[in-house]
């Protein structure tokens, strides 16, 4: 039997069961208490039917035995969080929580948890992850997690619609879900004649304001019939579905203004195939990668690739790509190189940090195209420091040095105005000082047509 002090470490809210390491192997450990509910949802053929239709992670039956049931999940190469994700991500994870309870719901199950870090991507789409978040429906009871689905998933995807995806940064600081209170209060008064919003947040603040001091939890719970479940999971649905965002960026068509023509452009996509081919990479991460151009170089010959970016639409544009396209071996999210996202929740340990994932993640192969200007002169960070960066999680580094005859970098220089001087570091032999002290040198060429040095770096302690 296993431990409790296995679980992992995300894994204590939920008396069902708990996830847990048997070595590198990330099993479930399920509970007596939830064996009623896990043996008809095996017996209905209702976990068969999700996992078939890509609706949940598919898992098999490890053991059995009167004290607990073991499922081993297929194994998930990298977690993302509900704040990296870009806009058309975010909606297609609310929409694929309203799918599940949709279908729960006609089977005579409902989805007790509706929390957005039950969802990530995985194979070019949304996959809901947690196994023991169903129990049966009883006639005429509301949905338990339908506040949960407000404040994870429709309020701060209606948040975004009106102030941006940098919204979705509040769930860094709200493990539990937007308040509904403060989304009401963030939202345009004019939301307030909107037939699918009022009910489901102004309404629902002003509901919850009533009732906030009902400690002995007397208010009665109202009945709810099925078809009216339905009806409102189907304006959800139908709202989501809709929703647009009106927000532009400097990155979002980042390729359509690049400060070099097509051939320097196709020059540097052959040098990076070139240099990643004897790699045979089975793992790799383009960090500041944009719309995912250059690690669709080489799809074909990664099983896995990691394109981040700072600028969501890039990493939408990414995201509608993939989807179109069909490719089920890239993951794009939104990440900020100068602020990772920090560990959260309980103890700061319930979802890791991104440079813990990164660590465990591993890649072969991490790209840098472009990027260590805007790190060294837009973020301030010296040589060393983006160097220890890439070295935690790098074991080969492509990197991209605009020297500082590149227009881009002399863009940036020139807006640092008076302390311009401060920045005489920034050229080739104090980058290369900086980033070999972790790195040996392997190859070093100036892309074509361009004022770039693409280098090609091995980390001196990986593995160490």
């Amino acid at each position: 039997m296993t431990k409790k002090t296995d679980a992992h470490q995300a894994s204590f809210r939920d008396p069902s069961g708990y996830m847990f390491y048997d070595g590198k192997t990330l099993r479930r450990a399920i509970n007596p208490i939830y064996f009623a509910q896990y043996k008809k949802l095996k017996e209905t053929g209702f976990f068969k039917s999700l996992i078939s239709n890509g609706l949940l992670i598919p898992h098999e039956e490890t053991s059995v035995s009167s004290e607990e049931i073991i499922i081993t999940p297929e194994e998930i190469p990298f977690i993302t969080n509900p704040y990296e994700w870009s806009f058309e991500q975010y909606k297609h994870a609310a929409l694929h929580t309203l799918k599940i309870q949709k279908y729960a719901l006609s089977k005579g199950f409902i989805l007790k948890d509706a929390s957005a870090y039950n969802v990530t991507f995985h194979k070019g789409k949304p996959v809901f992850i947690d196994t023991l978040s169903f129990d049966f429906y009883e006639e005429g009871t509301p949905w338990r997690a339908y506040k949960q689905f407000i404040t994870h998933f429709f309020g701060p995807l209606v948040l975004a619609k009106y102030h941006g995806t940098e919204i979705f940064k509040m769930m860094q600081t709200h493990i539990d879900g937007i308040p509904v209170k403060l989304i009401s209060s963030l939202l345009p008064s004019r939301t307030k004649i909107s037939s699918v919003v009022y009910p489901n947040i102004h309404l629902l603040a002003k509901m919850e304001s009533k009732h906030r001091e009902d400690y002995k939890a007397e208010t009665k719970i109202t009945a709810l019939s099925k078809k009216s479940q339905e009806n409102i999971l189907e304006s959800l649905y139908d709202y989501i579905k809709g929703l647009t965002l009106k927000e532009t960026s400097e990155w979002g068509d980042y390729y359509d203004k690049t400060n070099y023509d097509e051939a320097a452009f196709e020059a540097k996509k052959t040098l990076i195939k070139e240099w990643i081919k004897p790699l045979s990479p089975q793992k790799l991460i383009d960090v500041g990668g944009n719309d995912g151009t250059f690690a669709r170089s080489v799809i074909d010959n990664v099983p896995h690739i990691i394109v981040t970016d700072i600028d969501s639409n890039a990493v939408d544009f990414n995201y509608k790509q993939l989807q179109k396209n069909k490719e089920t071996n890239m993951l794009p999210f939104v990440c900020d190189v100068l602020q990772p996202a920090p560990g959260i929740g309980f103890n700061n340990t319930e979802r890791n940090s991104l440079m813990e994932r990164l660590a465990e993640y591993a890649p072969d192969v991490t790209m840098a195209l472009a990027l260590i200007h805007h790190i060294t002169l837009s973020g301030n960070v010296p040589f060393e420091k983006s160097a220890s960066f890439f070295a935690s999680f790098s074991k080969n580094l492509i990197i991209e040095f605009p020297t500082r005859e590149d227009s881009w970098a002399q863009s940036l220089l020139v807006r640092k105005r008076e302390f311009i001087n401060h920045f005489d570091f920034y050229n080739e032999t104090e980058f290369e000082k900086g980033y070999l002290q972790y790195f040996t040198l392997e190859k070093k060429e100036t892309v074509k047509g361009t004022k770039r040095l693409l280098y090609l770096l091995k980390n001196k302690n990986y593995g160490a």
